[in-house]
């Protein structure tokens, strides 16, 4: 396993001199020995470029790529000792089950019998026991893509293990139990596992660390409670979250907050003036009633029951709020005013874009 530390910046283009020349903007970023890491972000946010970069497929426009403090800039992927598994199978049909986990130790000279206890090993973990014999190229696209994540995890002296999107191609039940069968996986074996994908569920019920980016920037790098409860760029919170962060323009003027023509006074722990954005998340805003100053007046044009809760949209002119509401609570009908109570311990302010510490 290895320590990577990333200072680098790649354009795909000659001679970069904007933000929009680079696949991926000047960064430096470390992945600890052993750890657990996503890389989220929306397509074309430079995710696939920044792994393919740490795998060696592709050398940095700019900078270096440093495993275990060594410089394998140039390294090739074997080189650098790394497993990659893609977003689609990568196996051989005509090989069973155990030919396949077998072939990258099989390749790098490891003894038979370390061999097969290796592959029986992976195997179980993988729930591909009884599988061990059957022809590849009879099993279904899951177990496919199950021999493909097994190939990569069979090595033991492996630097990393790198996951481009690699459940695309597997159904939703079976997407969550490999996920947690990952998460398994990586508490025993200890490898460091760096995983690319698109889906917040993905990333945060896989990793310990996400790495959030956008346009080839990584905004935050943090726990999933960390970019649910501050998030460090809004639009960290616009992408996590279901639905995401609410956000509403404001005016600070003496610790007085101006918002949806409201007056709001703010805690004196607010060293905040001048132009601010408001971050709320709909599980943090709450109903109230006309008489609460702290309220803000909304007219409601839906109430969706999602069974676990209802969710509010309310609106006034061009702000748009939405509030999780708990069954139990009378929810006013689309046309009346809700009064939304938007300031608490959860609320999060934002200048140009970013949270104010």
């Amino acid at each position: 396993m290895a320590r990577i530390d990333l200072d680098l910046a790649h354009a795909y283009r000659p001679n970069p001199k904007e933000d929009s020349d680079y696949a991926l903007l000047p960064l430096k970023m470390s992945f600890e020995d052993g750890g657990a890491y996503a890389l989220l972000g929306p397509s074309g946010c430079g995710k696939t470029t920044m792994l393919n970069i740490i795998s060696g497929l592709l050398e940095p426009s700019h900078g270096t790529v440093r495993f275990n403090g060594m410089d394998v800039t140039k390294l090739s992927p074997q080189g650098r000792n790394i497993a990659q598994v893609f977003q689609f199978p990568v196996i051989y049909d005509t090989m069973t089950v155990a030919e396949n986990l077998a072939f990258p130790l099989r390749n790098r000279g490891v003894a038979p019998d370390k061999i097969t206890q290796r592959v029986g090993r992976i195997a179980e973990m993988l729930e591909m026991s009884g599988q061990l014999n059957q022809r590849a190229a009879n099993l279904s696209a899951d177990a496919k893509q199950k021999i493909s994540l097994g190939r990569g995890l069979v090595r033991e002296d492996v630097s990393a293990v790198l996951f481009d999107e690699p459940l695309t191609v597997i159904d939703p039940h079976l997407k969550w139990q490999l996920r947690r069968k990952l998460k398994q996986i990586h508490h025993e074996l200890k490898l460091t596992l760096i995983y690319v994908t698109h889906d917040q569920v993905e990333a945060l019920t896989f990793a310990d660390q996400v790495v959030v980016m956008t346009r080839g920037r990584a905004v935050q790098v943090g726990t999933a409670s960390d970019l649910f409860e501050r998030p460090a760029h809004t639009f960290v919170g616009h992408f996590i979250g279901s639905p995401g962060m609410n956000f509403l323009e404001g005016e600070v003027q003496g610790g007085v907050l101006q918002v949806a023509g409201r007056s709001l006074p703010l805690p004196s722990a607010k060293p905040l003036e001048g132009a601010v954005k408001l971050g709320v998340r709909p599980e943090y805003v709450t109903l109230s009633s006309a008489n609460d100053p702290q309220a803000l007046p909304l007219t409601v044009a839906s109430a969706q029951d999602i069974g676990t809760y209802t969710l509010l949209t309310a609106k006034q002119g061009d702000i748009t709020l939405r509030a999780r509401v708990s069954p139990e609570q009378a929810v006013p009908a689309p046309g009346e005013v809700a009064w939304l109570k938007v300031l608490g311990t959860h609320t999060c302010f934002y200048k140009n874009e970013v949270l104010v510490a």
